[in-house]
């Protein structure tokens, strides 16, 4: 909470956890349980605590309020403007979070608040849908020269695989042959050596990033 002369601005983190289900690019929401927007959708969120970081603060609200935890997450961007929220003025510093799907596992108890992975068109309370939107813009732009897109994934995965998460983020069909030579051409890949049997074509290579710290690379797009 900030004092001015003649206000009080509160301040608080929300949330923008994305993962990738049936091929659908998702967003993690819960369900408020008291005024404003009572019953209805929004990102996880929560005020910042006395001497408590907003990161830390934006861990916590996915804790509590979804049970979920170590997951990738970078700070997003701050939203300020008057009337975002009906209560009074309220400053929101936002996080981007991304998780793989298959490995992340809700908690669904009387302890959260109905967590639950939404579609990113979804009608929010508060200006939450104007918060996921900027988060969509931001991680098209981080795909084009970062490897982030390993968040939306197994460890282990085909090329294949690699590319959906490509497609669905940017909402886009890519060249098959062209994305190929350009991510195995940026060096952040390598083969297992195994490969995934059973599919009708031939068996597919099995790849990992060479490191799960972020690479800022050029942008290839």
């Amino acid at each position: 909470m900030i004092k001015t002369p003649n206000t009080t601005i509160f301040t608080v983190v929300d949330t923008v956890l994305f993962t990738i289900i049936e091929d659908t690019l998702k967003v993690l929401c819960v369900t408020r349980q008291r005024d404003p927007f009572d019953g209805q959708k929004t990102l996880p969120g929560t005020y910042i605590r006395n001497q408590e970081s907003s990161k830390v603060a934006a861990l916590r609200a996915l804790r509590e309020k979804a049970g979920v935890d170590d997951i990738y997450i970078e700070q997003l961007y701050t939203f300020d403007d008057i009337g975002r929220d009906p209560r009074g003025q309220y400053l929101s510093v936002a996080y981007l979070s991304l998780a793989n799907s298959k490995i992340l596992a809700l908690n669904i108890s009387e302890a959260t608040q109905n967590p639950e992975f939404v579609d990113v068109d979804t009608a929010l309370g508060f200006d939450h849908n104007s918060i996921v939107k900027y988060a969509i813009s931001r991680l098209r732009s981080k795909l084009e020269y970062t490897n982030v897109a390993q968040h939306l994934l197994p460890n282990i995965f085909t090329l294949s695989e690699l590319q959906n998460v490509y497609e669905v983020v940017l909402g886009q069909i890519l060249d098959k042959r062209n994305f190929r030579k350009k991510i195995l051409s940026l060096g952040i890949i390598e083969t297992t050596g195994d490969t995934l049997s059973g599919l009708r074509q031939r068996p597919a290579l099995l790849y990992k990033f060479k490191t799960q710290d972020l690479v800022e690379l050029q942008r290839w797009f």
